[in-house]
């Protein structure tokens, strides 16, 4: 069997925080996948690991400055860019994620990221607090949205004494997520019913009521779950995305379409993952013809629309319920709400109205929600969010590790 980071060069950035002590096991880990690795180590992950450790288990000399006289004699530096088919920072810390979105080239470490064309992987750890200040958020948008790999943060004790998000990432986790095997087979034999994209509710054969959902966020988690084992189908309101691989697509307009097509299919799924942003209302009637513009406003009767979610919830038997909020404000306040009004298994929430997020983006953040807890996903690529998303319910479907 082929292992599955065989051929693969990984240049391993370590910065300094606490966590650089999973660096050496990492190494061990990512040379058991295949890899060759090399490291770099800044000047403060020196002061929590030696780079003794890292070079006994890389079978290469550590680098650690951009002014080694024999190193350089042969521009070193650039000769390391060019050998990475990957670069992994791991631990990723809230000063070393600064100095990559803003280019800096002070150090070796980051003067490699600039010089390089490998893809980029990044393993945050810090404070929970560091975690969440806009600053970091800032500087993780400007990472993703150049294509860097956000691999974690978990959630749980850190070595403050405090507890929340900002752990960083196991290693044996951040290995089976360079080489994309994670997941797989997690919810293979599950059946799976996701919804995805807007409504629109017709006033006449012209104008519609809609609303700026793309669909984006539930056809990553179809695609993912088909990735993951499962065999998929996908209720999709009117969006312009290409059908995932695997996937069985059903195309409906109106929150109406939706119930009927949803309700067609729900008898014998394991899970159901109500991404789509369903019309609240609807007109009460539909016009045959164009409604003419006339002097004065224009009153528009509205009806409530079936609500989708609630009554596959209440269904018996049903399949695991995955509910999706999005909030403008009060967002973990309004998500458990729902949760328990609803009697959700879980609930996806995330803020909508914000620049690089929710509706219409390519990335997110998604506060995730149980009746016993919860964690956060994210910031990270819809796609990325979709695979932690599944990756928890299996675990609490019983599916997973």
């Amino acid at each position: 069997m082929t292992a599955p980071l065989a051929s693969q060069r990984i240049l391993l950035g370590v910065s300094g925080g606490i966590a650089a002590y999973k660096s050496a096991d990492l190494v061990r880990r990512l040379r058991e996948a295949g890899a060759e690795v090399r490291v770099v180590m800044t000047a403060g992950a020196a002061r929590f690991i030696t780079a003794t450790t890292l070079q006994a288990l890389s079978g290469h000399p550590v680098r650690d400055s951009l002014w080694d006289a024999s190193a350089e004699a042969a521009m070193g530096h650039i000769e390391l860019a060019r050998w990475a088919t990957r670069v992994l920072v791991a631990p990723a810390s809230a000063s070393t994620l600064a100095r990559l979105a803003h280019g800096h080239a002070d150090d070796l470490l980051g003067t490699l990221c600039l010089a390089t064309t490998a893809p980029l992987s990044l393993a945050p750890a810090m404070n929970h607090r560091m975690w969440s200040h806009p600053a970091t958020r800032a500087n993780l948008e400007l990472l993703l949205a150049r294509g860097a790999q956000l691999i974690g943060p978990g959630s749980g004790d850190q070595a403050c004494g405090e507890t929340g998000p900002g752990r960083m990432s196991e290693p044996a986790d951040i290995v089976a997520s360079l080489s994309g095997a994670g997941d797989a087979g997690v919810l293979a034999g599950r059946r799976v019913l996701v919804t995805a994209g807007p409504t629109f509710e017709d006033i006449d054969p012209v104008r519609f009521v809609g609303n700026r959902s793309s669909g984006k966020m539930g056809f990553a988690v179809a695609a993912a779950a088909v990735a993951m084992g499962a065999r998929v189908t996908l209720v999709a309101g009117p969006v312009a995305l290409a059908t995932p691989s695997g996937v069985e697509r059903v195309d409906v307009r109106s929150a109406a379409q939706m119930h009927a097509a949803v309700f067609d299919r729900i008898a014998g799924q394991d899970l159901f993952v109500a991404a789509a942003a369903v019309a609240d209302y609807t007109p009460a009637e539909v016009a045959g013809s164009k409604i003419k513009k006339a002097e004065g406003p224009m009153q528009l009767e509205l009806g409530r629309t079936r609500d989708i979610l609630a009554e596959v919830a209440a269904a018996s038997p049903r399949p695991f319920v995955v509910g999706f909020a999005a909030e403008t404000d009060h967002v973990l306040d309004y998500a458990r709400g729902k949760l328990q009004r609803k009697r959700l298994d879980m609930i996806a929430a995330n803020r909508v109205g914000v620049a690089g997020s929710g509706f219409e983006a390519d990335a997110n953040t998604i506060e995730l929600l149980w009746p016993e807890g919860g964690t956060t996903l994210g910031p990270a690529p819809k796609a990325d969010l979709a695979r932690a998303l599944l990756a928890e319910v299996a675990r609490r479907m019983g599916g997973g590790a």
